[in-house]
């Protein structure tokens, strides 16, 4: 949930950094997009384990790596699903509330923001899905989510049926609540 929120508040930044007409704020978003977008996830969160404390100088912990991992990751998707549902409004509407007389924050804020919603939720969905899924790969850094959790339990108890069908289940309510949504 703190990955989704964040990668939100960050992709939407990066989204209207990629739209402004300053190029070297669209430019450094760009650049962070394609690269990000380009390097699987897995690698990410190894970077945020191994190399960014070696270059900070102290370790950060399996959690935080994994977090701001799956937070930066994701905000390179967010940003891409966002700008273009703001793209997809058509630029009369922007013009016509220009010519009401609201300024640029607020044609954003009242204008095409809300008509982008309709075009934004559905891949935004998705993609929180997505991550609903890849947060297993924290897994690799030695954070104790709920497979590995359930597969400890699993060999302790021999229950293999009822710890595959308890894993299914969670997967499944995550999955049918973040879709309902």
């Amino acid at each position: 949930l703190l990955a989704i929120l964040g990668g939100i508040v960050l992709g939407t930044l990066l989204a209207l950094m990629r739209l402004s007409g300053f190029l070297p704020l669209s430019l450094f978003a760009s650049g962070y997009v394609n690269l990000i977008r380009s390097i699987p996830l897995i690698l990410v969160i190894f970077w945020f384990y191994f190399l960014v404390p070696l270059a900070i100088g102290r370790p950060i912990g399996s959690f935080y790596s994994a977090l701001i991992a799956f937070t930066l990751f994701e905000a390179a998707y967010y940003s891409e699903i966002i700008r273009a549902g703001i793209q997809s409004v058509s630029h009369g509407q922007s013009e016509a509330a220009m010519a009401i007389g609201l300024k640029p924050g607020q044609v954003l804020n009242l204008v095409i923001l809300p008509q982008a919603l309709r075009v934004i939720i559905p891949p935004l969905t998705s993609q929180m899905l997505n991550l609903t899924k890849n947060s297993s790969l924290a897994v690799a850094i030695g954070f104790p989510d709920f497979v590995s959790v359930a597969n400890t339990t699993i060999n302790q108890t021999g229950q293999s049926i009822e710890g595959v069908a308890l894993i299914m289940a969670v997967y499944l309510f995550f999955s049918l609540s973040t879709s309902a949504f």
